[in-house]
């Protein structure tokens, strides 16, 4: 019986130990909430990392031709596939009242220039005579030159509506603004086209032996590159084909709903493999930027509100917000109100709240 209370004794003894136990370690964990989870410190520096993003290839130059007079068309020299050099005719169109229109306007131009030939003579005459006192009224001598000076802007004028109209005639005459290919066809001799309509062009003309890649980047990676950047390119066309560039223009500017930017490579295309419209896939090289911060990717929480860290300052956690840049498997750049040397946790959640 004796054993038996003394074993009761030493059993609740061993229980109060192990609650007194618990509750030490429960007041150490309020008094310390992170005691419990790993730390990581804010690093300087970015973090390389190779990017993949979607691209599309786009002619150099292209121009869709309309006509710039009322007419018809004669003869179309050139189709689909036609390659053609800055110049080189590509259509004739005809149209017969334009040309009357440039007969009756030379006709105009003579007819003023000749008045304004015979007044000026005249004028030259009166004015001779008139170095004799009495011989010409100065009133007389006034409304001749009068007259004369009013010919010579008529004369003017009909020479500029001549000059325009021969203007006019030669916009009969298509000419390639540029060399390239001709990708698109609409019309056949024959054909009335109008100066009015724009539904479709005549011809489409593309400059294909020198392309542009177009990519959106985003943001956080478009701070990063600079003109000249060297970047790789897979044309899915082509079998996968590796083929490189370097970025030559950037936009400067960044799309509002997409948050990103416009940049541009340029590809020599002498031998034609390549075409406008081709996708392709680009592989960026990042090293990411020098200035800013990086913390293990497990450290940053994303909701569907903010993204943010969870920064252990003296024994407390606190919410920081930050944006975030070039990520790996293991590291992510981050920007925000915080400095280099800063405790973090690891393998955050939104489960973790915040301490006062």
């Amino acid at each position: 019986m004796k054993s038996y209370i003394m074993l009761i004794v030493v059993a609740l003894f061993f229980v109060s130990c192990t609650e007194n136990k618990k509750d030490e370690k429960v007041l150490a964990e309020t008094k310390n909430p992170v005691a419990n989870y790993q730390l990581a410190t804010v690093e300087k520096g970015g973090v390389a990392t190779v990017i993949k993003l979607p691209a599309q290839l786009a002619a150099y130059q292209e121009v869709s031709i309309f006509p710039k007079v009322n007419g018809y068309v004669k003869n179309v020299l050139v189709d689909v596939g036609s390659r053609v050099i800055q110049g080189n005719t590509l259509m004739q169109l005809e149209a017969p009242e334009l040309e009357q229109a440039v007969l009756q306007a030379r006709e105009k131009y003579a007819r003023a220039k000749a008045d304004y030939a015979i007044d000026k003579e005249h004028y030259e005459r009166l004015l001779e005579a008139s170095k004799t006192a009495g011989a010409i009224s100065p009133l007389d001598l006034s409304t001749v030159r009068a007259k004369m000076e009013a010919d010579s802007s008529v004369s003017n004028a009909e020479k500029a509506n001549w000059q325009m109209q021969q203007t006019m005639m030669g916009y009969l005459k298509v000419t390639a603004p540029f060399s390239g290919v001709i990708t698109e066809r609409n019309v056949h001799p024959g054909a009335l086209v109008n100066a009015a309509t724009k539904d479709k062009p005549m011809l489409e003309l593309k400059q294909i032996d020198h392309l542009r890649l177009q990519v959106d980047i985003p943001e956080g990676i478009a701070a990063s590159l600079k003109n000249k950047d060297t970047v790789s390119f897979y044309v899915s066309a082509l079998q996968g084909k590796r083929m490189t560039g370097f970025i030559s223009r950037r936009s400067m500017n960044v799309n509002a709903q997409y948050r990103s930017e416009r940049m541009e490579i340029d590809v020599p295309n002498a031998n034609g493999i390549l075409a406008p419209g081709m996708y392709a896939d680009i592989t960026l090289y990042s090293n990411g930027n020098t200035e800013g911060m990086w913390v293990p990717k497990s450290a940053v929480v994303t909701s569907t509100e903010r993204k943010y860290v969870l920064v252990s300052e003296n024994g407390k956690v606190k919410k920081t917000d930050v944006s975030t840049g070039n990520q790996t498997a293991g590291k992510i750049e981050i920007y925000g109100n915080i400095a280099v040397g800063t405790k973090v946790i690891i393998n955050a959640n939104d489960e973790i709240k915040e301490t006062q």
